[in-house]
C-alpha cells in the first residue's frame, strides 16, 4: 500500500511536531511508500486519468523519538492513484467551504478510482466534532444557533441553575480560536450577536466549566483503541487548555468511566470510516471528538515515553 498525505503547505505547519508528518515519517522509517501532497496539486476529473504530484521527504526524529527535525521535501513525481493507495485527508480545519469541496472531491475520487480515504470524508461530514459531543447521554448542557431570542432562552435556563459564567466559541474553529469567556454581568445579548456576525451564524454558548482550570483530558484512538491520553492544564490564570496556547500537558491514564464512553464512541464512528479520533474530555464528557484532522499525536507520545505513530503504521499496515 502506498501512503499518501494530504497536508497544509509546510511554511504553517509547526514541523517540528506535526503529527501528520510523524505519521509519514514513521512509515518512511519502516520502508513503506509515504509521500507528500499538497492543495495546489490536487484534483479530480471525469476525463483525466488521476495521477497527482506528490513530494518525497526527509527527515528524522530528534533523539527522544518523538520530536522531527531536518525535514525537507525532495524530488516530486506524478502518482497514479489506484486502490492501491491510501490518501490520508491531514488538512487543518476551520472547517470551512474550502475544507468542504476537499472532502467532495476527495469522496467522488475514492469512488472514481477505489483509493482508500482516512478518515473518510463522508464520515467527516457527518459527525461535526462539537454537536456530536453534544448528543451523548453525558453532556455538557450547550446552545447553537444564531437566534438571539432563543439563546435568551438558554442563558435564563443556566442562570436559574445558578450558572454565573458562560463560554462562547465557533462551531468549526480549533486550538481555541475565537474562545471568549463571559460573565452573566457582561452584556451578553451584544457578545452574542457580535459573534454571530463575526463567524457568519450559528456559534455555540455553554456553561463555563471550572473543572478546566484542572485540566483537559486528550486522548487518542486508532481503529477504536485506545493509544495514550495526556491532561492538558492551562496557564496560570487563565482557561485555555489548548498547547497552542500556552497550555502545559502531562501523561495520564483516562479514568474507566471515560474510557468506557471513548471506547463505546470510536467504535460507532468506525462504521462510518473514521479511524483516527482525538477526544477531548471535561469533567464527565465528552467535550469534542476531533475527526478532521486529529491532533497532539506527538505531544502523548511524548509524555507517555512510546511513539504512537509507530502503533498507527502496524494498524495501517495490518489493514
Amino acid at each position: 500500500m502506498i501512503h499518501v498525505f494530504y497536508i497544509d503547505p509546510l511554511a504553517k505547519l509547526n514541523i517540528k511536531k506535526d503529527s501528520s508528518l510523524m505519521m509519514a515519517l514513521s512509515l518512511k522509517n519502516r520502508e513503506k511508500k509515504a509521500y507528500l501532497l499538497f492543495e495546489e496539486d490536487f484534483y479530480v476529473s471525469n476525463t483525466l486519468e488521476t495521477k497527482l504530484k506528490v513530494y518525497k521527504f526527509e527527515g528524522k526524529f530528534e533523539d527522544d523519538g518523538y520530536y522531527i527535525n531536518n525535514f525537507e521535501l525532495s524530488e516530486s513525481f506524478d502518482l497514479q492513484i489506484d486502490k492501491n493507495v491510501t490518501i490520508h485527508m491531514r488538512i487543518d480545519p476551520p472547517y470551512d467551504q474550502r475544507y468542504q469541496r476537499y472532502l467532495w472531491m476527495l469522496d467522488y475520487l475514492s469512488k472514481q478510482t477505489s483509493a482508500h480515504i482516512l478518515n473518510h470524508p463522508t464520515g467527516i461530514m457527518k459527525h461535526n466534532e462539537k454537536l456530536s459531543a453534544f448528543g451523548l447521554k453525558n453532556n455538557v448542557e450547550s446552545f447553537v444557533g444564531a437566534s438571539l431570542g432563543a439563546f435568551n432562552k438558554f442563558i435564563d435556563s443556566q442562570r436559574a441553575k445558578s450558572v454565573t459564567d458562560f463560554i462562547l466559541k465557533p462551531l468549526d474553529l480549533y486550538s481555541g480560536i475565537g474562545v471568549k469567556k463571559l460573565s452573566i454581568n457582561d452584556n451578553l445579548e451584544k457578545e452574542f450577536l457580535d459573534k454571530v456576525e463575526e463567524f457568519g451564524g450559528a456559534i455555540i454558548a455553554q456553561p463555563f466549566l471550572k473543572e478546566v482550570l484542572n485540566g483537559e483530558y486528550r486522548s487518542i484512538y486508532f481503529d477504536a483503541q485506545l493509544l495514550g491520553s495526556i491532561i492538558k492544564k492551562p496557564k496560570e490564570g487563565e482557561y485555555l487548555t489548548n498547547i497552542a496556547q500556552g497550555a502545559m500537558f502531562e501523561k495520564v491514564e483516562l479514568p474507566a468511566h471515560l474510557k468506557k464512553e471513548c471506547d463505546q464512541v470510536s467504535k460507532e464512528l468506525l462504521k462510518d470510516g473514521i479511524r483516527f479520533i482525538a477526544f477531548d474530555l471535561l469533567g464527565n464528557c465528552i467535550t469534542e471528538i476531533n475527526v478532521t484532522c486529529p491532533g497532539l499525536l506527538v505531544e502523548v507520545s511524548y509524555a507517555h515515553n512510546k511513539n504512537f505513530s509507530d502503533l498507527i503504521a502496524d494498524h495501517i499496515i495490518d489493514s
